[in-house]
């Protein structure tokens, strides 16, 4: 079976672990299709990381307004269908984005039946054209995955009628991601810190800032350590050092 995955989530070397592991299922020729990098809003450039790529082919396409999630689109991408024709084509994109219409027509084209991941679980309608791009990808597509039930439903409502199933597409690999064992928790007291950690986006909305409100109220013993990166990482350092936290506050890289 001949199967093309469209992601810009792989640039992470981490989640091409998941096509390895496909890979090893049985008789399938897969086909990671993937920009250079992903310009993530407030954030910064993610290039593309080649980390797990045994068992499957990776082609990097040009992204056009790459950074704009629902507007960005692959140049290319329909001569690679073309090319590839096949059974399934996985799109890794919301229903109502721009990328995913081209790539539903582009797969529709060439006689793909082809699927789209959902993660949006706020119910609203979509102005024009989103709302039409939803549209041609619900009558179209062969299956919906949806990373959350309150998705499925809304995917349900806007009148969905094929298949709908709930799997979030990236999870965490306990063979990468594991409990240092020299590192055995241990109850805090006034000599021993006490480490909160958070990983992911300095963006406003992920309530980080209410992390370091909490940190005043805790014993001076309890540390924060923020594992990423973004725009408001300068609003978080100002803050800490207004509130007298810099020494209890530590920011690591995006890993």
């Amino acid at each position: 079976m001949k199967v093309v995955m469209l992601s810009k989530a792989l640039v992470t070397g981490a989640y091409q672990k998941k096509l390895e592991e496909l890979a090893r299922c049985g008789e399938m020729d897969l086909l990671a299709v993937v920009p250079p990098a992903w310009d993530e809003p407030r954030v910064g450039r993610i290039h593309l990381e080649r980390q797990f790529t045994q068992g499957y082919r990776m082609e990097v396409l040009p992204m056009m307004l790459n950074g704009q999630h629902h507007l960005h689109w692959y140049r290319g991408l329909h001569r690679l269908m073309e090319r590839e024709r096949p059974e399934v084509f996985h799109i890794d994109e919301e229903s109502f984005n721009l990328a995913t219409f081209l790539a539903m027509r582009a797969g529709v084209a060439v006689g793909a039946r082809c699927c789209f991941f959902n993660w949006a679980n706020n119910e609203r309608t979509y102005p024009w054209p989103f709302g039409w791009f939803e549209a041609y990808t619900l009558r179209h597509a062969a299956c919906a995955i949806t990373g959350n039930q309150e998705a499925a439903n809304i995917v349900r409502k806007h009148g969905y009628t094929g298949p709908v199933v709930v799997l979030p597409q990236f999870g965490v690999d306990p063979d990468l991601f594991a409990p240092d064992p020299d590192r055995r928790f241990a109850p805090a007291d006034a000599h021993t810190p006490f480490i909160i950690g958070y990983m992911g986006r300095f963006v406003p909305e992920k309530g980080i800032l209410d992390l370091l409100t909490a940190l005043q109220g805790l014993p001076p013993q309890v540390q924060l350590q923020l594992v990423g990166s973004g725009e408001f990482q300068t609003t978080l350092e100002r803050q800490a050092w207004r509130a007298g936290l810099a020494p209890r506050l530590k920011i690591v890289p995006t890993v």
